[in-house]
């Protein structure tokens, strides 16, 4: 997650590389309001290309209710991450509407380094409860707060 928008999207058309383990892999760049964007042609030529800006379906299965995440002996399990930003951001989306979850992780980016995936529901960001804020405000709260975030989230147990 990062400040992106599709005002600045020009700003961010380039790509990015992160430092991992073997070769360099370009990291697509995913605004903070639940778009991403992904390589495309531009001009029939394979060469040359720019990022377009799409806007996914949910990840969800199904809806599900902050009451029921903290059910006790429900089927979710509360876990914490600490995510450090790079230059791109912190690698993640944010969507939904009390709770909020995670749509999408940049593969090579400091929230999959974490252990952040799709689908968890985030719980409170650097120690504050988020689980009756739309996603709107969970991205503002990380935006405007330090670079390392302290998550805490919600995953469905593996049956």
């Amino acid at each position: 997650m990062g400040p992106r928008t599709a005002d600045n999207a020009s700003k961010n058309e380039k790509a990015t590389t992160s430092s991992c383990v073997g070769p360099a892999k370009p990291r697509l760049r995913s605004s903070s309001d639940g778009n991403i964007y992904t390589r495309r042609a531009v001009g029939g030529h394979s060469s040359s290309s720019s990022l377009t800006l799409s806007s996914p379906k949910s990840v969800l299965k199904r809806p599900v209710s902050t009451e029921e995440l903290i059910t006790p002996g429900g089927p979710y399990i509360k876990k914490t991450f600490t995510i450090v930003g790079d230059a791109v951001g912190w690698g993640f989306v944010v969507r939904g509407q009390q709770p909020c979850y995670i749509q999408a992780v940049e593969p090579f980016g400091p929230a999959a380094a974490a252990g952040i995936k799709v689908r968890q529901f985030v719980v409170s960001v650097n120690g504050l409860n988020v689980l009756d804020l739309d996603y709107r405000t969970v991205r503002h709260l990380i935006l405007t707060g330090p670079k390392t975030v302290v998550m805490e989230v919600m995953e469905e147990m593996d049956h």
